[in-house]
């Protein structure tokens, strides 16, 4: 009966061991999609940080480009007309 005993133990030991790697392996997972997801998040936050404080150049030429062009020339036709 001890040599039961010891193959009972010897199985149960064998079965701790077994969890332990399961449990190290979803450890090292979740560590390393913590650290993906934490990377990920500082450079959302950069760009934010970026897009914000970047002058918006666009808006600036827009506003250039409409200077241009008069209404006049609109109100020549209409009093070309007219006559």
């Amino acid at each position: 009966m001890n040599k039961l005993e010891e193959l009972v133990s010897a199985a149960k030991l064998n079965e701790l061991l077994h969890k332990k790697e399961e449990e190290k392996t979803k450890n090292t997972v979740l560590w390393v999609l913590a650290i993906i997801g934490a990377v990920a998040a500082v450079a959302a936050i950069a760009y934010g940080v970026y897009r914000f404080f970047t002058p918006d150049y666009l808006e600036d030429f827009e506003d250039d480009f409409d200077d241009d062009f008069d209404d006049d020339f609109f109100e020549d036709e209409d009093d070309d007309f007219a006559e």
